[in-house]
């Protein structure tokens, strides 16, 4: 009988990053990839029900440049969110959500919703118009260059983030005027 080597499979890395990828390194890396900036909205319950002054409900942002196109039939996009945000957590609870492609004149609603320890939402929607989706209820941006109305149709854990796939009710382009606003190199940016 011939002598075979023996089949071994190689190693599995331990969890987290590879051996001689840093955090540090690994958004410089991805700071580089240019990306579309949104607004992620949708409507909470009423976070006291018992309180006859409370408000019915709540709108909730947040600001996100992951997010993509998934599939034209059905029409699915994706978005991800940090495990545990506010965001995250709302939408394990209920489906309907909707985002806003937020024009290059929209770096300032872009900036208010990214802030960290940032005021209650009702604050920072106060003087941005918006309309309430047909579909989710959920504030759609006033000159936004487009609008789409999603329901949950999938959530998948990655790593320290939830990936969330949504189904697309709805989608219109309310503004054809300017230009996407950009993430590049850890900062807001315009094209050209």
């Amino acid at each position: 009988m011939p002598n075979t080597p023996a089949v071994t499979s190689p190693a599995l890395p331990a969890p987290g990053h590879a051996e001689g990828v840093s955090n540090d390194e690994f958004r410089a890396a991805l700071s580089r990839l240019a990306a579309g900036v949104v607004l992620v909205t949708a409507r909470e319950a009423s976070l006291d029900p018992d309180d006859p002054q409370a408000p019915t409900s709540e709108d909730v942002g947040m600001t996100a440049t992951s997010f993509m196109s998934v599939s034209l039939d059905p029409p699915l996009v994706l978005v991800s969110l940090r495990e545990g945000s506010r965001m995250d957590d709302l939408l394990d609870e209920q489906p309907l959500w909707a985002v806003s492609v937020l024009s290059e004149s929209q770096r300032h609603i872009a900036g208010r919703f990214a802030m960290k320890g940032r005021i209650s939402d009702r604050l920072l929607f106060e003087d941005i118009p918006y309309v309430r989706g047909a579909a989710t209820g959920a504030p759609l941006v006033g000159g936004a260059l487009a609008t789409l109305e999603c329901r949950t149709e999938q959530r998948v854990s990655a790593g320290d983030h939830t990936l969330v796939i949504g189904r697309v009710l709805t989608a219109s382009v309310p503004s054809a005027d300017g230009g996407p606003l950009a993430y590049f190199r850890g900062r807001y940016r315009q094209l050209g």
